[in-house]
């Protein structure tokens, strides 16, 4: 066996070994028994070891250190490329601390999803306070060149640092702002769904799964699911799995969890087969990943132009529904109001929530503030950026699953995804005509085969900042996204 092939099997073990942990994880948050919970953990951590031991083995480390000096193709170059960065940093943990991580990770899991149900911190104060510890431990084993917070970042979307995000989330405020205040003293009246309404949950479930459908996700090749918190699992582009979650007074919650997670899926669903368990057949970053949810989410359904397909699909479900015009409820989708759940958060307001997170990250590991005061400084955050009061935990600090996964450093890659979106969908619209008319055809496929052959089938050859340059012609930039919200939000409320 020569050198090359020798090292694509160990890259593809590694892979098939993420694949199976990333199969019990969606299982550990769908349908496993509660009393699972014990052997799970004690399973995960096991694989985490084992895919460690191999991915530190020095035979590997021999492998890339002699293909790095050999003429190779673009794809092999960049599967080299990204197993140096992943060998170097896996080299400094040791396999023990890996395994304690992923234990620990899977206890915190099970505890923050009693805590957020309970509506009580105190349940879930110890596993996060050792998720932390951990945390801290593993930026000690990789070292920090400037912050410890950077490391975190790092880990999510590489190259990005404080440094970075400190300037750009500035930079939005500034704009963000004042154009919410505009906003809250329009005086627009936002329409009302009647208080005794309720939509049945197997209702909304059907109609979901049309919009889903009619976005492209395959459902020969994934599935949805119901979980505490909505999320996608790529295992591989066969087997593509998100989930949702049901509110019977508000079907524009499910909904549009449904079109941010099935764009997740779509990209999981086109990344190129033939470079699947490698380095270059996964999705090149998070940042790009949030992009494709956005961009179907905001850019397509939040418009009265996706309304004119999917009304009749809302009233079949939905008979009792007020006789509400797609402009009507384009308004309803879009109402723009300071409140405390992230993930149903206008656009206005979305990266307003994710600075906070960015905020109190950065104040836990850069400036060492204690788990014990994070819903204090949560709540007045809230209340100084928002105007509002946190009444409950599981409104407050508790809404979000990323940091019972020890995944610190990933919110602002969904303000990165907001950015990329919105640059994609202008030279979308410059290549395939005006987007609303495509939307209001019903046939969306263009779109999708557009966004196929500009991100998903590339996979990870190049970074992410370049495969957004590659795909619109220019630099990565919060202008297009600033003049969308701008534009779109002056419209809606007449400013």
């Amino acid at each position: 066996m020569g050198e090359q092939e020798e090292f694509m099997l160990r890259v593809n073990d590694l892979y098939r070994f993420e694949a199976i942990q990333g199969h019990l994880g969606w299982d550990q948050e769908t349908i496993m028994p509660t009393k699972g919970a014990k052997a799970r953990g004690e399973i995960l951590a096991w694989l985490a070891g084992q895919r460690h031991s191999r991915l530190i083995d020095p035979e590997l480390g021999e492998l890339i250190s002699s293909l790095e000096n050999k003429e190779l193709d673009d794809f092999l170059t960049a599967n080299v490329k990204e197993m140096r960065r992943k060998y170097d940093e896996a080299v400094k943990l040791p396999t023990e601390f890996v395994s304690s991580f992923t234990k620990a990770r899977s206890e915190a899991l099970i505890s923050w999803q009693k805590a957020r149900s309970d509506s009580d911190f105190s349940q879930f104060a110890p596993h996060l306070e050792n998720m932390v510890k951990l945390t801290r431990q593993k930026v000690e084993y990789l070292g920090s060149e400037s912050t410890p917070y950077d490391v975190l970042l790092d880990e999510y979307e590489v190259g990005m640092t404080v440094a970075d995000y400190d300037p750009l989330f500035a930079g939005l405020k500034e704009r963000l702002v004042p154009l919410l205040s505009k906003i809250m003293e329009s005086g627009t009246e936002i329409p009302r769904l009647p208080e005794d309404m309720t939509f049945p949950i197997d209702s909304q479930e059907m109609f979901c799964n049309q919009v889903s459908k009619a976005m492209g996700f395959d459902f020969e090749a994934g599935r949805m699911d119901r979980s505490t918190h909505p999320f996608c699992a790529g295992l591989w582009p066969d087997d593509t799995r998100f989930t949702t979650r049901f509110d019977e007074k508000d079907p524009f919650s499910c909904l549009y969890a449904v079109m941010h997670e099935s764009g997740h899926g779509l990209y999981e669903q086109g990344l190129p087969r033939e470079h699947s368990y490698s380095p270059v057949g996964m999705a090149v970053s998070l940042g790009v990943h949030e992009s494709q949810s956005r961009f179907w989410e905001n850019q397509i359904g939040r418009t009265a132009a996706f309304w004119n397909v999917a009304m009749p699909w809302f009233r079949e479900q939905f008979p009792d529904c007020p006789d509400w015009s797609n402009e009507t409820l384009d308004l309803v989708a879009n109402e723009v109001k300071p409140d405390f759940i992230r993930v149903e958060a206008d656009e206005v307001t979305y990266n307003l929530h994710i600075m906070i997170r960015y905020e109190i990250e950065k104040m836990i590991f850069n400036e060492g503030l204690a788990v014990e005061d994070i819903p204090e400084t949560w709540n007045k955050m809230m209340k100084d950026w928002f105007g509002i009061d946190v009444p409950s935990d599981s409104l407050g600090c508790l809404q979000d699953i990323h940091w019972s996964m020890g995944a610190f450093g990933y919110f602002p890659t969904y303000t990165l995804g907001n950015l990329y979106a919105a640059q994609l969908l202008e030279s979308m619209a410059d290549e395939l005509g005006d987007i609303d008319d495509i939307i209001s055809s019903g046939d969306w496929s263009s779109m999708l085969s557009w966004l196929r052959l500009q991100i998903h089938d590339k996979g990870s050859v190049i970074t992410p900042s370049e495969l957004i340059e590659s795909a619109t012609g220019k630099a990565p930039s919060p202008d297009a996204f600033l003049n969308y919200v701008e534009s779109k939000y002056s419209k809606l409320y007449n400013l």
